[in-house]
């Protein structure tokens, strides 16, 4: 939780920055009070997650249905971010409830709030994308949809990317608890689906494959957040119900070695030097120099036998 203090961007913005919308987009969609992923395997199904939850929402409109209406896609990203606007604290408000045995919600202010700041930013820029997209298809002047063309440009670029980002943060509920996003993910996706099964709107596709991917994205994603949620309750306690106050301290970064310590790869040895010396050194002793605790002569070498 303490990370959930400090700069928003965790100062890696600069003004050049401002030329790549994507590293604008880490920054801003991922801030610096988001927690660190605890396990490279757990990081890898949270991609999956996306992925999945990506290519089976999007394939209907894009590769199924025939033709690609970016306005009509906007438009739904703009619905599923209002929903998300609702749900997101609805989903929550019912964990608070059920962690309330365990804790306070004043424990967890700071990263509630600043999630909530993250939803409310995320939602706003897809509403503005929605509107330039708008003003741009509406402007008669060439000028006009040049100068709005170029801000359109930036700004897709830039919520596509923040919208990877928020998939899967899921709007930094990991700093809150390392089982919300994945939690929030089976909840958004089975939502979407099932308006489409009790409409019956399948989108123009077959009875087989308009339930193939109506049901392909909320069980994939499914799948993939109980296998997230299993490993980080196996490798670090990490319970969904437990509140995140009695959690264990999760295993932070191995700390990095102090200076003048021996080497990772011999830790019980001490640095081993040459015993004999530089046999080749000038100036050195000789390789085969007496030891300096032999026994002496008891006469001059020069006359064994006396004078």
């Amino acid at each position: 939780m303490a990370r959930s203090r400090g700069s928003w961007t965790g100062g890696t913005l600069t003004a050049r920055s401002l030329l790549r919308p994507q590293d604008v987009a880490r920054a801003v969609f991922h801030p610096a009070w988001i927690p660190q992923p605890l396990d490279p395997s757990v990081e890898r199904l949270k991609r999956f997650r996306v992925m999945a939850g990506a290519v089976a929402s999007l394939g209907v409109y894009t590769f199924i249905e025939g033709g690609f209406d970016f306005t009509e896609l906007l438009e739904n990203a703009m619905t599923a971010s209002v929903v998300l606007l609702f749900l997101t604290p609805l989903t929550v408000g019912a964990m608070l409830w059920v962690w309330r045995r365990g804790g306070t919600v004043r424990q967890l202010r700071v990263p509630l709030l600043n999630s909530l700041k993250l939803l409310l930013l995320f939602v706003g820029c897809v509403a503005a994308l929605l509107l330039l997209v708008r003003t741009t298809n509406a402007a008669g002047s060439v000028v006009m949809i040049l100068a709005v063309g170029l801000t359109m440009m930036w700004m897709l670029i830039f919520t596509a990317y923040g919208a990877v980002r928020v998939s899967g943060n899921f709007f930094g509920t990991a700093a809150v608890h390392r089982c919300l996003p994945p939690l929030l993910a089976v909840v958004t996706s089975w939502l979407m689906a099932v308006p489409d099964l009790v409409t019956g709107d399948l989108h123009g596709l077959s009875l087989t494959l308009g339930i193939v991917f109506i049901l392909g994205a909320p069980l994939t994603v499914t799948a993939i957040a109980l296998l997230e949620m299993g490993r980080l309750k196996r490798r670090y306690g990490i319970r969904l119900k437990a509140h995140p106050a009695t959690q264990a301290p999760a295993p932070g970064p191995v700390p990095s070695m102090p200076p003048g310590m021996p080497p990772a790869g011999a830790p019980y040895l001490p640095p081993q030097g040459n015993p004999y010396g530089h046999p080749y050194a000038p100036g050195g002793p000789h390789p085969y120099a007496p030891h300096p605790y032999a026994p002496q002569p008891p006469h001059h070498p020069q006359a064994p036998y006396g004078a």
